[in-house]
């Protein structure tokens, strides 16, 4: 604790800057209190208060409780180390705790990386965005999460919101077009606007605006976050020009993608960089063993997957391929585009653009997508040509009089039956879509005008109401698109088809009600394939999904070959989900559109399509990024073990109170004289429903400051600020997300939050034990002792104020009149030395002592007696270790840095250089630096008087 301003202040980190010591701190004082600040060392005067120098009051409280409350908090707010790998807190939410989700977590926090660097390539629907909370959270807990940045596609910006505060009770401030509305009304327009809000979430695209950099420059985040990170691998893009930006204006990164690379070395390499400047060698060579430490990648079926995810992901079906025969219309148009556009023999098509371009495929494509898609195909070329005075008039004419007996055609498809559509109707029957029915399916087309279409007449021809069948498109606003998707969640919705676009395709949870997929076109891609399906098929699917794909089957020999080729693209995508989790490595392509010009060409018969799809095996054995891929992580007993069995945390149950509802409920009974009294008598409405797994009360304004970040829906629709009701067992938590979908309020998010450890509601009650204290003041109390016995926290701390290791001990004073002779006693954990005071369950308070002046001159020689024996033993050793790791780093550096003037072009050797200079500086400010020892409580043996 340090005075800065006359105010008490709670340090929470430090770090040197260019501006000097930057140290960051939590009010204690009345007036300060609930208030954070960063005080600079240049600016203010700082006076830490001295541990050796700390007054001694009795505690008179009922059960001890406020020395009991304010112990705990200071073990709440006290770091875990560094270098602690067991898992303190990410087990401890709703996620489930699958055993490769932690392995990640631990491989993300691995104390042999100077900094948490991860690029999390998990398989589409594997729970990346649970493994991102699970690491968020163990930041938190080491103190290396205060200031959080997510960015994620405008899409998933409220999924990513709302996983990360109903699973791991993180309130992030969504700055979508609204978000951002609020803070310009907030701030003045000079004020930095990422300075404002510690945890925010916001969409990339509005993130890489010039606007933003400027002030992105100026701040530095504790953790970044970029979802969808294959799209920063383009060093000439906004995307990656931002991505780069914040690589260096954060400690930790986490990067996640499902599919991670392009195929190009040189692509990947920069998503590598981004980790770790020097993981790639000046040369750009890929390092296997850079590549093992910084990525992450499993699969469906990878052996630590399938083996964790049981009942909760229930295995996909065999594909359902329906072939169906067009209706003597539709063979007409397709007779139609066969002879006169596809191939027309020695004449040629009737098209009059330049040559080489693929336009009747693209009339094909409409084709077989629906006589809509086709109309408006048809129209928009007829308008084109029409307007064109570049074209030659007789070309012109020609083309013009082909489109126009192509659209006569095409109309008397739309006045008959659709054969595609009818199947697909009957097969939505059969599958249970109806009135009465729960049954839901997603059916996603690639056409608008194809959308369109079924919006419109699959109400009517399924006997449901207009709103029982949804659109969604990219035409819709961020906010129109994440309410239809929460309605599409809740079972009490109205929803039970949702036809969609591939908007819809990339990162968009659909499962929670739905397992049947239809293709009612196919995309001429296998990435896009492969993300349709993983809107339902992925960790949390009861049921098995159904992939269909509607397929039209003319009559012409010629078209019908290409429909089966369209065919074997969704049983290739099945065949590399089970074998490789990645189908973008069978083509070769990595993107969407290169695929789709690969398989164009199959269908115009230039190329066949084994030439353009590898099989499995032939992927492994290559020497490209898929190969290395497919060889570090599909191999048995490369990397991808199965996890070890989850390590006990160091605060897992080690406090005082035997669960977070326990010290919650004593927190309000020491702040408050009665809380279960209403606001204006003075309580907060507290009620506690025990055998139903919560508690409630109504939050006062200090409390209310913290959750106001989260959305303002969410906090109207629940009356979170009016009445906060809190589950108090994960079992209850997990039961009121899972009726959020059931209920009728129309959100996904639950009336009653899990209470896990990193609650804001726990930190305010933190806040608030913390200020019982008087300035360096410490508690006496009676015990389990024989002498008098004071308990002590040491901490070593890096020069960034980091937490490298902590410390627990005693210190006895046998000898009465001698307080210089001290016995100092080192323990395991808190919970041992609690243990050896007779501190682990609450006890009577007869009283508070008569006086505590015998116990003042105790509080010196047991801090500088702790003192010295942490710097001969276990600071030394942890501080060893530490240093050694640091070491290794620099020698890395140093190597690297060695290559750079002989590999790299002297235009990029300076950028390269500043760059390395920057991680020397954060090498050398992660050695260890400061030794701290603070007594915590001083304990008297039992017998000694009560006051009088």
């Amino acid at each position: 604790m340090v005075v800065i301003r006359d105010e008490e202040w709670l340090v929470r980190s430090t770090e040197d800057t260019a501006d000097g010591v930057a140290v960051h701190v939590q009010g204690l004082g009345e007036l300060v209190r609930d208030t954070t600040a960063t005080f600079y060392d240049a600016l203010d005067d700082m006076t830490p208060l001295d541990p050796a120098e700390a007054r001694v009051v009795a505690d008179g409280s009922p059960r001890y409780r406020t020395a009991r409350l304010w112990l705990e908090s200071t073990l709440r707010k006290t770091a875990v180390p560094l270098a602690d790998q067991s898992l303190s807190v990410a087990t401890r939410g709703l996620a489930d705790a699958l055993g490769y989700q932690q392995s990640a977590v631990r491989k993300a926090l691995d104390p042999a990386s100077l900094r948490p660097r991860i690029l999390l390539a998990d398989a589409v629907g594997l729970g990346k965005t649970l493994e991102i909370g699970m690491i968020l959270s163990e930041l938190v807990r080491r103190g290396r999460g205060d200031r959080i940045l997510v960015v994620t596609p405008r899409h998933v910006l409220e999924q990513m919101q709302q996983e990360l505060w109903t699973r791991f009770a993180l309130p992030f401030v969504r700055l979508d077009s609204a978000g951002i509305q609020r803070v310009r009304q907030k701030l003045p327009a000079t004020r930095n606007p990422f300075t404002y809000y510690r945890r925010a979430i916001i969409s990339i695209d509005t993130l890489k605006s010039d606007r933003y950099v400027a002030s992105l420059r100026k701040q530095r985040w504790d953790a970044v976050v970029i979802d969808e990170s294959h799209n920063l691998s383009n060093a000439e893009t906004l995307n990656n020009r931002l991505a780069r930006l914040l690589a260096r204006t954060t400690e930790a990164l986490i990067l996640a993608s499902a599919t991670p690379h392009n195929g190009k070395a040189d692509s990947f390499a920069e998503l590598i960089r981004m980790l770790d400047p020097v993981a790639v060698p000046p040369n750009g060579e890929l390092d296997r063993d850079e590549i093992r430490r910084l990525v992450i990648r499993r699969h469906r079926h990878s052996p630590e997957v399938a083996s964790a995810v049981g009942a909760d992901w229930a295995e996909r079906r065999e594909p359902n391929n329906i072939l169906i025969p067009a209706t003597p219309e539709e063979n007409a148009v397709a007779s139609e585009l066969e002879h006169t556009w596809l191939w027309p023999g020695t004449g040629g098509s009737p098209y009059s653009g330049p040559r080489g371009t693929f336009f009747p495929w693209t009339l094909a494509k409409a084709f077989l997508s629906s006589p809509a898609a086709l109309q408006e195909t048809i129209d928009g070329r007829i308008e084109r040509v029409t307007k064109d005075t570049k074209v030659p008039s007789d070309r012109a004419e020609a083309e013009l009089r082909a489109l126009r007996h192509l659209a006569e055609l095409n109309e008397r498809t739309m006045r008959t039956p659709s054969a595609k559509y009818t199947r697909l109707v009957a097969y939505l029957k059969e599958i249970g879509v109806g009135a009465g029915s729960a049954t839901r399916a997603v059916v996603f087309a690639e056409r608008l005008e194809t959308l369109y279409w079924l919006h419109r007449s699959l109400p009517g021809d399924l006997g449901l109401p207009a709103g029982a069948v949804e659109l969604m498109h990219g035409g819709l606003t961020d906010s129109d698109k994440q309410e239809l998707i929460e309605r599409f969640k809740q079972e009490q919705s109205a929803v039970r088809v949702l036809v969609t676009g591939d908007v819809a395709s990339e990162g968009v949870n659909l499962h929670a009600q739905c397992h049947e997929l239809i293709h009612y076109d196919i995309p001429w891609s296998l990435i896009r394939i492969e993300q349709r399906n993983g809107r339902i098929d992925r960790y949390g699917q009861k049921h098995p999904p159904q992939v269909t794909a509607l397929l039209l089957d003319p009559a012409s020999e010629r078209f019908a070959g290409d429909v089966r080729v369209l065919a074997k693209l969704i049983e290739k995508e099945d065949e590399a989900h089970a074998a490789l989790g990645d189908v973008a490595s069978l083509m070769g392509r990595y993107d969407v559109k290169g695929e789709e010009e690969e398989i164009r060409a199959v269908l115009a018969g230039t190329k066949q399509l084994d030439d353009v799809l590898r099989p499995v095996a032939e992927v492994a054995a290559g020497n490209d990024v898929a190969a290395i891929f497919a060889q570090l992580f599909d191999t048995p007993g490369q990397v991808n073990e199965p996890a070890a069995a989850p390590q006990v945390g160091s605060d897992d149950g080690a406090g005082l109170y035997d669960d977070e509802v326990s010290y919650l409920e004593e927190a309000l009974r020491e702040a408050f004289i009665d809380p279960t009294a209403t606001p204006a008598r003075g309580g907060v409405g507290w009620r506690r429903d025990e055998a139903f797994g919560t508690v409630e009360l109504t939050p006062p304004p200090d409390l209310v400051q913290r959750l106001e970040v989260l959305p303002q829906s969410y906090l109207v629709n629940r009356k979170v600020t009016e009445r906060l009701v809190l589950a108090t067992t994960t079992a209850r938590g997990k039961d009121r997300l899972a009726a959020a979908l059931r209920d009728d309020k129309g959100t996904s998010w639950p009336d009653a939050h899990y209470l896990s450890p990193l609650h804001p509601v726990l930190d305010w009650a933190a806040d608030r034990a913390l200020a019982a204290l008087g300035r360096n003041e410490v508690f006496a109390v009676r015990g389990e002792v024989e002498s008098p016995t004071v308990l002590l926290l040491g901490t070593l701390t890096n020069k960034r104020g980091q937490v490298v290791s902590t410390a627990w001990l005693t210190a006895q004073f046998p000898i009465p009149d001698d307080s210089s002779f001290a016995l100092v006693t080192p323990h395991d954990s808190i919970r041992d030395a609690l243990q050896v005071l007779g501190w682990t369950t609450p006890r009577a308070n007869p009283g508070a002592l008569a006086t505590t002046d015998h116990l003042q001159p105790l509080i010196r020689p047991a801090v500088h007696e702790a003192a010295a024996y942490l710097e001969k033993t276990v600071f030394e050793a942890a501080s060893r270790d530490a240093q050694q790791r640091v070491d290794a780093w620099r020698r890395k550096l140093d190597a690297w840095d060695g290559k750079t003037a002989v590999l790299i072009r002297r235009s990029e050797a300076a950028a390269s250089r500043e760059r390395i200079a920057e991680e020397r500086k954060l090498t050398e400010s992660m050695a260890p630096a400061r030794q701290l020892v603070r007594p915590l409580l001083v304990v008297v043996p039992d017998t000694e008087g009560e006051l009088q």
